[in-house]
């Protein structure tokens, strides 16, 4: 009698749970993006949530929450009910970099939440000021070579995966670059254009126009392929600097916790978008090339990229104010 208890009770858990996620969402569900507006990593949420408003027939809303390095929108969501109307667009910053670049991290990258699906990569490409010496990548390394400690890098702010991109440089090539951070791309892109930097790690949009006018040279895709963007640029792997890839990418996490149902549900669901032509061509016209994991891939990608962070994190000395 215990033992035909103790399964009516599971059986009934499971149908509950069913119904649950069939019935799932039955109101809103906040989408939180731990950066600001704008750029590349924002467009992604905002084309995701678009198309799943429509499919799931509940509102789909994008709340931006920066701030700390995305630890702010990061946290939120770690602490958040696990009932899946709370998502996270997870970065590499946010669950791989910070694991090992924030000393007092308020959330477990891994034990506080549940991966659904990595969705989108975004490939950084090395650019240097035109009056710099070096048509490509290996140009660049020899003249770093001859001088040691003289030539300057920007990044968005300490422990971007831009300044670490460019940290990965230094450590295979067996150069000394300098550091200078800035409070977001921007201004960094600014001070490189008037000459006062001399190379950056950044996504390809904000460069493009420049690169494509004369007023910065690019000199390597910083990832694993071209860039449909710039197909006659090679990576740095194709010019002798292999593992040096610092591309950025996004992924949607929820609370640990969160019902395995849902989980599956919105798996599928998300991945229906980012095999739409349109979504595909969109974010491709920004610079973004869409992916998807499953949920058990994108939580072992999660553990690889801490792993290679680390080390980079490690070896450089790189630090958050």
């Amino acid at each position: 009698m215990h033992r035909l208890r103790i399964a009516a009770a599971f059986l009934l858990a499971t149908l509950v749970a069913g119904a649950q996620a069939q019935n799932y969402p039955t109101r809103p569900i906040r989408f939180i993006v731990p950066i600001a507006a704008g750029g590349g990593a924002d467009l992604v949420a905002r084309v995701i949530a678009e198309r799943l408003s429509r499919n799931l027939g509940q509102q789909v809303v994008v709340e931006n929450r920066a701030g700390g390095g995305t630890v702010i929108g990061a946290e939120l969501v770690a602490r958040s009910p696990a009932d899946g109307y709370t998502w996270l667009l997870g970065t590499a910053t946010s669950h791989a970099i910070n694991a090992s670049l924030v000393k007092k991290l308020p959330y477990d990258p891994v034990k506080d939440f549940a991966p659904i699906a990595l969705v989108a990569v975004l490939p950084q490409i090395i650019v240097i000021h035109p009056a710099l010496p070096a048509a490509n990548l290996t140009d660049f390394i020899a003249l770093a070579k001859k001088r040691p400690g003289e030539i300057l890098f920007g990044s968005p702010g300490n422990g971007s995966n831009n300044q670490l991109g460019a940290e990965m440089l230094n450590i295979v090539a067996g150069i000394k670059t300098l550091h200078v951070p800035y409070k977001g791309a921007g201004p960094a892109i600014t001070d490189l254009l008037a000459g006062h930097l001399q190379f950056m790690f950044t996504t390809i949009p904000p460069a493009l126009p420049q690169v494509k006018a004369g007023r910065l040279r690019a000199l390597a895709v910083a990832g694993a392929k071209r860039s449909a963007l710039l197909p006659e640029l090679p990576t740095t792997a194709e010019q002798g600097a292999r593992g040096v890839e610092a591309a950025s990418w996004n992924g949607i996490l929820l609370p640990a916790g969160a019902p395995r149902d849902i989980i599956t549900r919105l798996h599928a669901e998300i991945g229906v978008v980012m095999k739409q032509p349109d979504v595909i061509e969109r974010l491709a016209g920004a610079g973004v090339e869409a992916a998807m994991m499953s949920p058990e891939e994108f939580a072992a990608y999660i553990e690889s990229e801490t792993a290679r962070y680390a080390k980079v994190v490690k070896s450089s000395g790189a630090r958050v104010d």
